[in-house]
This record gives structure tokens, sequence and C-alpha cells, in this order.
């Protein structure tokens, strides 16, 4: 079955069919009591007191049609030595969705919320508006111990970590050998490799997300960290940009009006850069790890060439820092059992739990003693330039509007055909100080 991808804000991948709409930036949403109660049906509820068995804990989390996540939950269930079990609900596909179910009830005050897969860009919300709990003591040290400082980042909300990083994801450059013998280092290189092949009427294009979406947020994320800036200054309170935002979005244009460019850039998202390297156009596809097992099952022949390197960097000698997806894990602030909650989504997230997820479910580790494990290496033989780039990596804009944020992002990066460097930068300026300030039409 030839597959597409879901849910970019997390950097989680499963394959569906090709066919699909694309998701946008989530858009900020009012709590409503309407909204509460319908939200409150959807959930199974309830725990039990030790007297009349294990305390029932719920966990909400994506759908994961490999069982990885489910089978964590009934192990660590099973090692609690009858303190609790773990109810695995699971969340709408959309993210926005999940993101909206969630802090509906949460802001209803909903008891029988205990353990939470939060995107890893929701931390600061829910914990600006005290829907979760800091982790402290002898709980954050375990949390802390061995965990990646890409995904960690992640985590942490003004000083404090709030959630437990449980997987993660970052994007490579795949290539193609029988065109390319060494892969570009800079996106210059790539770009001019692009059009020399052009020139000789060889498969040349270079696959990347345009659309207007947040998949070129975390383009535009990455080569803005990537050139030494920041979207947003380090208190979050306001936009920072500056001459690396420019850079980035000159490189941007640079592509979109190369001969390297998809003619279906403004409108291209994961599933279809993945589709389009398989289809044999292409050279070049910036995506995420999915797209190597799904080329070995869709085009076994292509494969045999299609190789991997670490993302292309703005300047020579200076590494990318690619923006990381994935998934923490959040104690609700209103489980009526934090104390085993959090032992709970300790267990979760241990090396076991995550080496089954990654091996089964294509979501990489956080814990770095993961990808030393043997059973990694058919699964991920480039699991070390995953480990670098994600212990390395970028996280996106961290705010409570995070969701505003992204949206007026986005809508000014796309198409990147019409990006005007200068002026671009002063009108993501103004639109994201409006958005952090409050102003104008929220998303």
């Amino acid at each position: 079955m030839r597959g597409g991808v879901d849910n970019v804000r997390a950097g989680r991948w499963i394959r569906r069919p090709a066919a699909r709409s694309s998701r946008r930036g989530a858009r900020y949403v009012g709590v409503t009591i309407v909204g509460v109660l319908a939200a409150a049906g959807l959930a199974a509820c309830g725990t039990s007191s030790a007297a009349t068995g294990p305390v029932t804990l719920n966990f909400y989390m994506f759908n994961d049609p490999s069982g990885a996540i489910q089978q964590a939950a009934n192990n660590c269930g099973a090692q609690s030595h009858g303190r609790y079990t773990i109810n695995y609900n699971v969340l709408p596909t959309s993210a926005d969705q999940q993101r909206l179910q969630m802090a509906r009830r949460l802001a209803a005050g909903d008891s029988s919320l205990d353990i939470l897969g939060l995107d890893v860009t929701w931390e600061a919300e829910f914990a600006q508006a005290g829907w979760i709990r800091p982790w402290t003591g002898a709980f954050k040290q375990q949390a802390i111990a061995g965990t990646l400082k890409g995904p960690l980042n992640t985590a942490i909300w003004h000083g404090q970590l709030v959630a437990v990083p449980a997987n993660s994801n970052t994007q490579l450059l795949w290539y193609r050998s029988d065109l390319v013998k060494t892969p570009p280092k800079t996106w210059a290189q790539m770009i001019s490799d692009a059009e020399q092949l052009a020139k000789q009427g060889k498969p040349h294009l270079i696959q990347i997300q345009g659309a207007q979406y947040e998949g070129t947020v975390v383009w535009f994320n990455t080569l803005t960290v990537s050139a030494g800036g920041s979207i947003l200054n380090p208190a979050s309170t306001a936009a920072q940009l500056g001459p690396p935002a420019v850079k980035a979005l000159s490189i941007m244009k640079q592509l979109a009006t190369s001969a390297g460019a998809d003619p279906s850039l403004p409108v291209q998202t994961e599933g279809p850069n993945q589709l389009a390297m398989e289809a044999g156009t292409s050279a070049f596809e910036l995506n995420y790890p999915f797209v190597y097992p799904a080329m070995k099952v869709d085009n076994p022949k292509l494969f045999k060439v299609f190789k991997w390197a670490p993302y292309p960097s703005v300047y020579p000698g200076k590494p990318a820092r690619v923006t990381i997806g994935g998934i923490d894990y959040a104690i609700s602030s209103t489980s009526q059992h934090p104390q085993l909650a959090f032992q709970a989504a300790l267990c979760l997230r241990n090396a076991q739990n995550q080496l089954n997820a990654a091996v089964k479910g294509g979501l990489p580790p956080t814990l770095a003693s993961v990808y030393n494990n043997p059973k990694m290496q058919s699964a991920y033989p480039f699991r070390h330039l995953i480990l670098q780039q994600v212990n390395n990596g970028a996280v996106r804009p961290k705010t409570p509007l995070y969701q505003v944020v992204s949206v007026q992002i986005s809508h000014l990066v796309s198409p990147p055909a019409s990006i005007v460097p200068q002026t671009t930068v002063q009108s993501l300026r103004t639109q994201i100080n409006n958005a952090l300030q409050g102003k104008g039409l929220t998303p």
C-alpha cells in the first residue's frame, strides 16, 4: 500500500492512504460549557480505590495502529504489582482536535484525566493554564536521566520541567546516489546540484514542504535557528527574527524560484513529497524517516540508490539545527492519583517501551541508550544521524499562543515563491507581535 503521513506538528508518521487533506495550524479556541460536556462524554472515566483493586489511570494519546503504545500500557500495569492499570484512551486523528478535547476537559476540572500525550508545542499553553503538574524531586531526576537535550528542551517552560519526553523526530536529507555521488552539505550546494542535473535532463527536483500549514513553519524555523537566530526572543514576549530570519526566507525563495523546485511546492506536504520521490522525478527530499521503509516497499529498485545524509546547513561548516517533533507525557493537575501517574508515565517511556515504539511504531527514542540497542539496526540504519540531530535539535517557538503564531507564520511564508525576504520579515514581526499581544483576529 502506498502511504502518506499525518500530524507534522508532533513529527509522528503513520502510514495511511495517500489521498488526504493536509492539516493546517490549529485555531485557538475558547472553552465552552457545551464543548466541555460534549467532550466529557467521549472519555473512558473512572478509577478504583485500593479496597476494590488497582487504581485505573487514564492515559490520553493519539491512535497508534502498531500496538506499541497499548503494549506499553499493558506492560506497565503488569509491572506495577497491583498498584495501577493504565486505560489507553485514543484521541481523535487530528492534532487540533486532540488538543481541543484535552483543553476543554482540563479547563472544566475533569478529574478523570491522569497522563496526557502532549504534542511538543502544547507544553507552554498547558503549563501556563495550570493544567499540568511540574516534575520535581525524584520524578524529575528520573525523567532527566539519560534523556537527550533536544527533546528535554521541549518539556521545559519558564525553567520548570513540565513533562517527560516520550518520543521525537527529525528530518534528514534523502538523495539518489545514482544521480549524486556526494550529498550536498549546504542549501546552496543542493540547489546548485539540482540545477546541474536539470541541465543534463536528469531527475533533479528537491522535495520539501511548501504548503500553508505547520510543515512550512518547521522549514522556516529550522533555517532561522540554523542561521543562528530565533523566531521569538528568549522571554517569548516578542518576535526576534532579524538577519537570520532574512537568510532563512532568502533560501526558501531561492529554492522556490530555482530549477529544483517542484511545480507543486506551494501545496506540497510530507506525503506528496514521499510519493514524488518514489515516482523517480526527484534527486533530493527533506523528510522524516518514514520515507525509508516506504521506499523499500513501494519502489524496491529505487530503494537500492535511496540514501541519507545530514540535513543541509545554512552556512558551510555550521551543522543545521533541525526542528524536532514528538510527544511528551504530562500529568494532569486534576488527577486524583498524581504520584501513581508520575510513576506510570516514567514506565511508559522507559527504554524497553521506547525501543518497542521505535521498531514497531517508527517513533524515534528520546533516551540516548536506546540508540545503541542492536535491535535498532535494521529499523534505523541511520540511527546515529537521528541521534545527533535530535540531540542538537531546534524547538519551535515556546509560547502559550503557539497555535496563533504558527498560523501567522504559515500564511506569510507560503507560497515560498512569493516571499520578499526583507518585506516578509517585517510582516512576520508585526503579525507575530500582534498575536502575542492578543491584537486583531485570532486564528
